[in-house]
């Protein structure tokens, strides 16, 4: 495997390019309600999908635009309706999407385990222990 340069996934094969921009937590967060509940209006998908701001959700939706992924429709009213809707291609990343989805919950007990024995080991996932270690004392002048 090509490791990435600092662009991210130049060099990369052309799945994994694909893979890198459809498969986000936002995206596939934004999928499954549209998936479920089908066309919505930006503001009420917005309430549907916890945590994202409005920043982060214009943001995915114009990239799942570009990737055509989803279709916006532009509604001539005051004040502006805009709503979305999965595309052909969408709803065929949801069913892709799916099994992701159904092994997330079935494995959730196992993943909530996994992560407590590794936290009651005081490591941190970004390498460093989470208590101060003890390091015996230096000797000698530095």
């Amino acid at each position: 495997m090509r490791h990435a340069n600092a662009a991210g996934w130049e060099g990369r094969s052309a799945g994994h390019r694909a893979i890198g921009r459809v498969a986000d937590k936002w995206t596939m967060m934004i999928i499954e309600v549209l998936t479920d509940r089908g066309e919505l209006r930006f503001t009420r998908l917005s309430e549907m999908v916890p945590g994202i701001s409005y920043k982060m959700l214009t943001q995915t939706l114009r990239q799942m635009e570009r990737e055509g992924l989803v279709a916006r429709t532009v509604h001539p009213v005051v004040p502006p309706k805009v709503e979305y809707r999965l595309t052909t291609l969408g709803l065929s990343l949801s069913a892709a999407f799916c099994g992701v989805w159904i092994w997330a919950e079935e494995h959730l007990g196992e993943v909530e385990t996994a992560r407590a024995t590794f936290d009651n080991k005081g490591i941190r996932t970004n390498g460093r222990p989470a208590v101060p270690v003890d390091l015996p004392a230096k000797t000698g002048n530095p």
